[in-house]
């Protein structure tokens, strides 16, 4: 694996420290008047979620390292597990669901994922930006309401409780932005 300088350290990039993997969030790199300069470093824990605080000098060698990235197709769920197909291989593997958070509802079958490893360690997973569902429960449009700032409840097909614009009707398709986890256009 490539050592770099402490001062190299970018936001995203997948560093080993202490024994553990770490996903560096801010970086703030400071020169001090007095002293050398270093990089105060906000890192993530990719197995934990742990946080930690960390200042590199410039002359720390820290050891970057590369995730493996894969395609790979939802199949089902089972038992708290999901099981994902490789395209390529048709080899299965099973990963908590936990690794979605609070994305898991908007995993459909079929849908392809990009699954990060590290060896052979899934460290997470992360699903198309932009989802399909379907308005099963909301509340009638009011004459005069305007779509300007109003928003109101609705129910999807996968049980999410989201707000959407006044003028979307129960049985429309709408597009959720799976990062913000809000409504984003209709289908």
């Amino acid at each position: 694996m490539p050592k770099i300088n402490g001062n190299e350290i970018r936001p995203g990039n997948i560093l080993e420290h202490d024994g553990g993997l770490w996903a560096a969030v801010k970086v703030n790199h400071v020169k001090p008047g007095k002293g050398g300069a270093f990089a105060q470093v906000e890192l993530k824990n990719l197995r934990d979620g742990r946080k930690l605080n960390e200042r590199f000098r410039s002359e720390d060698k820290v050891e970057q390292v590369r995730l493996e990235q894969k395609d790979q197709q939802f199949l089902y769920e089972n038992d708290g597990r999901l099981v994902f197909m490789d395209s390529e291989t048709f080899e299965q593997i099973e990963l908590d669901a936990e690794l979605l958070g609070e994305r898991r509802p908007f995993l459909q079958d079929g849908m392809t994922a990009t699954i990060e490893y590290y060896g052979d360690e899934a460290l997470s997973v992360s699903i198309p930006q932009k989802v399909t569902c379907t308005v099963t429960e909301t509340e009638p449009v009011v004459k005069g309401q305007t779509a300007a700032n109003s928003y109101k409840p609705a129910i999807l097909d996968n049980g999410v409780r989201m707000m959407v614009p006044p003028f979307i009707g129960e049985g429309e398709a709408i597009i959720i932005n799976t990062d913000t986890l809000e409504y984003s256009e209709r289908a």
